[in-house]
């Protein structure tokens, strides 16, 4: 539900999800893709809570969350279970592990052409990422 897009200087993302909880879940999955990394052991689990004031801006506090444990913690999440998700409030446990094999690093995500569509099937937006 996420694939790789062209983009002149650093990496982007197209998603696609039935609703926001997929939507986000995707976003993250893809940015994960782009990194090569993935979690080794031991596994650990925390929650997250976030409010933003519009859902762009949550999904940006969403994936910046996940970019500073890759880059500070060390670790990568690789299973999302949003507990609870609005345009504004997200709740969310994850589940990951020390990050192995990480080939890019992404060091920010940008608001750069970002908007949350919706379509016939859901939603979708595009996400470009600086590396």
């Amino acid at each position: 539900m996420f694939e790789e897009i062209e983009h002149t200087a650093d990496y982007a993302v197209r998603v696609r999800g039935t609703d926001l909880r997929e939507l986000f879940v995707e976003a993250a999955r893809g940015m994960n893709a782009l990194t090569g990394g993935r979690p080794g052991q031991p596994s650990r689990c925390r929650e997250l809570v976030l409010e933003a004031p519009d859902a762009e801006t949550l999904l940006v506090s969403w994936l910046e969350e996940l970019v500073f444990l890759m880059e500070v913690e060390g670790e990568i999440v690789d299973q999302f279970e949003i507990l609870g998700l609005t345009p504004t409030s997200l709740k969310a446990r994850l589940t990951g592990g020390p990050a192995v094999d990480v080939d890019k690093a992404v060091k920010a995500v940008t608001f750069h052409e970002l908007a949350i569509r919706e379509t016939g099937d859901g939603y979708e937006t595009t996400i470009v990422f600086d590396v």
